[in-house]
């Protein structure tokens, strides 16, 4: 009888050793490394998650978290117009606790609440490919667009020989991207090419689907319409979908933003002119590396510049742009 008690006993004692060794802060990502510690958590919320160029970010992402020993999750709405899906997976995030946090915000002002309760909580904060209107974030790892955009207007006013009407199809006019890309394209036309006039500008979500018939609405509208410009993947290809539909191949200059694989084959079928690239892997790569920075008490550059490229068919095999390229 004393065996079996002692026996009981034994495997109690081994059962709450092992509970403990198993158990972690309630509601915290962390996992335990080698040594026993808690690995570094990084939660990053995205503008999205569909696109190819979500999906690149998160790519580069990875790649930082495998080289500075963090865990990630990397997450988005299923559209670029669910602003309120956005807060409520950033509010989750939170919840999780963190030690740091990456965000790309579709509504530049929406997450301020939850911006201010991460500074309370000491949580750093990354901006990603779009800021928003707060110096909570430490550092925004993005591409500078109103220069991009700036570079596609000169791309088209190159391509309709710097006179004509053209149109915009823009992803939104919410965020900081969709803000930026619009007046970089818009200001650039205005002030180098009087000749040029834009005659109406769209906002798609990124949808292109909705983009498609916005862009057909337009070429109905304006039948002497020389080109349209597309800010992201989904407004551009949905200005290729309209051209296509209304067999105006040929006959309309398309210029887009970002990369995937429905644009790179519209470049090289001539559906388009051209694009300009991002760097989203970098993209990703940096805002990880930063947010590694900050937990670990390092200075961080405000503004990290992460590149961007003009491709055409005709300099898309170069070994710098299809670095940037993506499918």
């Amino acid at each position: 009888m004393k065996k079996r008690s002692w026996f009981l006993g034994s495997m109690l004692a081994v059962s709450m050793i092992l509970g403990a060794c198993n158990s972690d802060d309630a509601g915290t990502e962390s996992n335990s490394s080698d040594g026993g510690e808690k690995q570094p958590y990084v939660a990053i919320v995205s503008k999205g998650f569909q696109h190819q160029f979500w999906q690149a970010v998160k790519q580069g992402a990875e790649q930082a978290a495998d080289e500075f020993d963090v865990k990630i999750t990397f997450e988005g709405p299923e559209t670029e117009s669910q602003v309120d899906k956005q807060i409520e997976m950033l509010r989750a995030a939170l919840d999780k606790k963190p030690d740091a946090i990456g965000f790309a915000a579709l509504d530049s002002q929406a997450a301020t609440p939850l911006l201010e309760e991460m500074k309370e909580k000491d949580i750093p904060v990354i901006a990603f490919d779009s800021g928003v209107d707060s110096e909570i974030p430490l550092a925004t790892a993005s591409t500078d667009n109103k220069a991009a955009a700036a570079l596609a207007a000169d791309k088209m006013a190159e391509f309709i020989g710097s006179e004509g009407k053209i149109a915009m199809i823009v992803h939104d006019q919410t965020s900081v991207t969709g803000v930026q890309r619009r007046d970089g394209f818009k200001e650039q036309i205005e002030s180098k090419y009087p000749n040029i006039k834009i005659v109406d500008i769209q906002y798609g979500g990124g949808d292109h689907l909705k983009s498609t018939d916005l862009a057909k609405a337009i070429m109905s509208a304006h039948s002497d319409l020389k080109g349209i410009f597309g800010s992201n993947e989904g407004s551009a290809i949905g200005v290729v979908n309209a051209v296509q539909e209304l067999n105006k191949s040929g006959d309309l200059v398309v210029v887009g933003f970002d990369s995937g694989k429905q644009q790179i084959d519209a470049i090289k079928d001539g559906l388009m002119a051209g694009a300009v690239t991002q760097n989203p892997v970098g993209i990703g790569y940096e805002t990880v590396k930063a947010a590694v920075d900050a937990m670990n008490g390092k200075e961080v550059e405000k503004t990290i510049d992460t590149g961007f490229y003009w491709y055409d068919k005709d300099n898309m095999e170069e070994a710098d742009i299809k670095a940037a390229l993506y499918e």
